[in-house]
């Protein structure tokens, strides 16, 4: 697999040169790998657009044909319309496209494990991502702490057979990847021909607002030979569909760019501009009755202007009963200086209680390469979850041996205005010493934050004014 990924990758600088940056070569990627495997696997692909014949031209001849095929391949019906929807080709230098066909050539992808396929692509998404740096992390979550937020929650498509698993914002497929490899390695893939159909077809579903995620998230779930239903659209400012879940596990996009309006929606009972408040609301409306989340946030959410109304509603309507407070730098270096949270909640029952895992305080900075994220950050927290998904497992404070665990009750939560960020009981020790002060790029990113959160406040203010003003 690591060969695979350095091969690949080490091609990509070259085609830097041809004006081809990191996104467009793992989505150009996308398309030649999704037509290679195509071939291996005896599926007929329309004329003049499969393998062999884009593997024997050349030239001037090889661009046009490329450019041909992918338009053709847009048009036709299913997954394979999905991922060539739109496609255009990015190559500018005929000599550089045929020496990628020729380095994918070498390989043959479907006879190598589903999952080495599927962890080689992955290795070429976090490489995107850590080159791309800035926005990145939109589309790209950290697996352990996707993997970690899956084995609490369970997604279990056995349990009935309407059971459906959702990311309202799925970016390149992480949280549906996780899923569906959680389940593979709790039954070994042994199904009957019914279910293994039900959730090759019927189980995974997202929504993502950029079509290259988006594509990259159908040829993601397609390694692992699984045909998600991923809609290109905004989950926040347009109606959603009928369909409800059993589980979602979703990392909604961090900052403000877009939310200058609050959205029009019947089912938001809080109007706010606030991108991840917003978000919540979404999740709450699409989760069925017993449904299960668990959503990544930013701090911020914990403490905006209206994070108090929405978690009321939310606190009525569901029971929040765990938050993990996530180590500093887990999303490094993707966001850096973001600090970020994990809620878990089930629709159907009143919060009585809530309990938070402090796994940020005293717990050094993640860094990419001298302290990366690993097992051992989320490890106490998962056994102090317990094993019910639904956060139903006896809890007692002392699971945590370094006082990491604590539970607010609901007459707690409403003191403070139901606003979660008030509950810390570690004194920080590093941040006492001047010498493990956060990076200025962090200390800035916090200020923007608050800032920006001060700004919508003072919009959605404003709008409330205006709309009281028309109603005179």
């Amino acid at each position: 697999m690591t060969d695979v990924v350095g091969k690949l990758w080490g091609f990509c600088h070259v085609l830097r040169h041809d004006g081809v940056d990191y996104g467009d070569y793992i989505e150009q990627l996308t398309y030649l790998l999704f037509i290679k495997m195509a071939d291996e696997r005896g599926i007929e692909l329309p004329e003049d657009t499969d393998w062999p014949f884009l593997r024997k031209q050349s030239g001037t001849d090889l661009l046009d044909a490329y450019v041909e095929a992918l338009r053709t391949l847009g048009k036709q019906h299913g997954i394979l319309g999905d991922i060539f929807s739109g496609a255009q080709s990015r190559f500018g230098n005929p000599v550089n496209l045929h020496k990628l066909i020729g380095i994918i050539d070498e390989t043959e992808w479907t006879s190598l494990d589903v999952d080495v396929k599927a962890a080689a692509f992955e290795g070429l998404l976090e490489k995107a991502a850590a080159e791309g740096k800035k926005g990145a992390g939109q589309y790209f979550t950290p697996r352990l702490l996707i993997q970690s937020m899956v084995r609490c929650i369970k997604p279990d498509p056995r349990a009935s057979k309407d059971f459906a698993i959702g990311d309202p914002a799925c970016g390149t497929g992480g949280f549906l990847v996780a899923a569906y490899e959680w389940l593979k390695d709790e039954t070994g893939g042994a199904f009957d021909r019914e279910t293994a159909l039900r959730i090759r077809k019927s189980t995974y579903f997202g929504q993502e607002l950029v079509p290259r995620p988006r594509r990259l998230a159908l040829m993601n779930m397609y390694l692992h030979q699984v045909e998600p239903h991923i809609t290109l659209g905004d989950s926040i400012y347009e109606e959603p569909s009928r369909q409800r879940f059993d589980v979602i596990l979703t990392n909604p996009p961090f900052g403000t760019k877009g939310a200058n309006q609050a959205p029009v929606r019947d089912d938001f009972v809080v109007a706010t501009s606030n991108k991840q408040l917003n978000f919540i609301q979404h999740v709450l409306t699409t989760l069925k009755p017993g449904g299960r989340a668990a959503v990544v946030v930013p701090d911020s959410v914990l403490f905006a202007g209206q994070a108090g109304e929405v978690f009321e509603v939310l606190m009525q309507d569901c029971d929040v009963h765990t938050v993990l407070r996530c180590p500093r730098g887990t999303f490094s270096p993707y966001t850096e200086g973001t600090k970020t949270n994990v809620i878990f909640f089930t629709k159907g029952r009143p919060t009585e209680r809530t309990w938070i895992y402090d796994a940020r305080a005293n717990v050094p900075k993640i860094t990419k390469k001298s302290r990366p994220l690993a097992l051992k950050h989320f490890a106490e927290f998962e056994h102090c979850f317990g094993d019910d998904p639904n956060g139903r497992s006896k809890r007692v404070e002392s699971d945590s041996a370094e006082d990491r665990w604590h539970s607010v009750t609901l007459d707690e939560i409403k003191g403070h205005h139901y606003k979660l960020d008030a509950f810390k009981w570690l004194r920080d020790e590093e941040l006492d010493d001047p010498e493990q002060l956060p990076e200025p790029e962090e200390l800035l990113t916090e200020a923007m934050e608050e800032l920006q959160l001060a700004l919508d406040d003072l919009g959605d203010i404003q709008r409330l004014l205006e709309g009281n003003g028309d109603d005179e």
